[in-house]
């Protein structure tokens, strides 16, 4: 099988920056597939330009997590296990898992898949902000099955690896715990009958070699010669592409990350570069064909 890559950007939705990093480069062709995140304030905006342009495979970015100082968010619904101290959405994944009720995750995350079906919306996918239902935090792998189970209600395929592979495990997470989780997810995704990406390569900026980038050359270097030795099969990987601007800033202390995202898939070369290596950008649209022999992208 060819390599595969999707490219998602998540944020979308969670403020203009975002929404407008991702409207031009939906537009340029240049990003096949993104997630809104349903509770944040610009949400409609995105919800909008979906609705506008169906041909873009654009889903839900499923969020219980709000993990900004400053700018944060709260649910759509009234679940007090949801909420920190503060009465916003906890600040870390691991802090959902460890007090989010499954009752309260399961009436939100329908909330927000619900709210962008009635705006005119119609997802091509389902995945989750800062990997929150995937258990892998704490083993809370129910949260899991629940996405699962979710996602086989409304018909939609899932963000979640079935394979397990060094080059593209979860940092800092050991390789067997993966391949525990990656045996759940197939068993899942099977039992519920959700299409799924082959892996799921993380690309995180807390990891030592990422911390060390100063410049957007340097930058660009290490994530292209990540993405061209990707295994065969679909792996999916994710960007937080923003626009330079007074708000992205205000947001966060490292806006220039997510400006060098949004560099690096505006620039033809980026594609050019993966398809020399033998790497093929793909959107969700395209996996499920895939997955169904309709074609082979």
């Amino acid at each position: 099988m060819k390599k595969y890559l999707i490219v998602n950007a998540d944020d979308f939705g969670m403020c203009n920056s975002a929404n407008q990093a991702c409207f031009e480069l939906f537009e340029l062709g240049r990003l096949r597939s993104s997630t809104i995140m349903m509770p944040c304030p610009a949400a409609r905006d995105a919800v909008d330009f979906s609705v506008k342009n169906p041909r873009y495979a654009i889903g839900i970015h499923t969020t219980l997590t709000s993990e900004w100082k400053e700018y944060r968010w709260k649910p759509l619904t009234d679940g007090r296990t949801l909420l920190d101290e503060e009465g916003f959405m906890w600040h870390e994944a691991d802090m959902v898992e460890k007090n989010a009720s499954y009752a309260d995750i399961e009436k939100e995350v329908r909330a927000q898949i619900d709210l962008a079906h009635s705006w005119g919306m119609k997802p091509s996918h389902v995945d989750n902000h800062m990997g929150s239902l995937y258990g892998n935090q704490t083993g809370r792998f129910g949260l899991l099955k629940l996405a699962y189970k979710i996602c086989s209600d409304y018909g939609y395929p899932y963000r979640m690896y079935i394979k397990a592979d060094p080059r593209v495990d979860p940092r800092g997470i050991p390789h067997f715990v993966n391949a525990a989780a990656a045996a759940l997810s197939r068993k899942w995704a099977r039992q519920y009958n959700v299409i799924t990406p082959d892996y799921l390569l993380f690309p995180d900026w807390d990891e030592p070699e990422m911390n060390k980038c100063e410049e957007y050359e340097l930058y660009r270097k290490m994530i292209l010669d990540i993405w061209k030795n990707i295994p065969e099969g679909v792996t999916e990987t994710y960007v937080h592409p923003a626009i330079e601007n007074d708000e992205i800033k205000g947001i966060t202390g490292v806006w220039h990350r997510r400006v060098w995202e949004y560099q690096l898939l505006k620039d033809p070369e980026t594609e050019k570069y993966l398809n020399e290596h033998g790497v093929y950008m793909i959107s969700y649209r395209d996996l499920v064909d895939l997955r169904f022999g309709i074609r082979e992208p």
